[in-house]
């Protein structure tokens, strides 16, 4: 079997810690390093739990903006309570 080279991941600076309503997480934006690839979108909570989007987004403001409407449409805690598929 052949050996698959890592590639390095690019980290959108969109992407960080987020804080509302005393509910802390992680947002994570990235794509590999060097392409032009659509961002991935995940949020990982205190806890270490994690919801990643299905579907990857055009560029990493998009993928901000689908984070900032998930957070408006369920609130934070969302995130932390119950894994929703977005």
């Amino acid at each position: 079997m052949a050996d698959i080279p890592d590639q390095e991941i690019e980290d959108s600076p969109l992407g960080g810690i987020v804080t509302r309503d005393g509910v802390m997480v992680q947002v994570h934006i990235y794509r590999f390093a060097g392409t032009d690839d659509e961002w991935t979108l995940e949020v990982v909570d205190h806890e270490g739990g994690h919801t990643t989007w299905t579907g990857t987004l055009a560029n990493d403001e998009d993928a901000f903006e689908a984070f900032e409407q998930a957070v408006a449409k369920d609130g934070i805690r969302s995130f932390v309570k119950q894994q929703v598929e977005h």
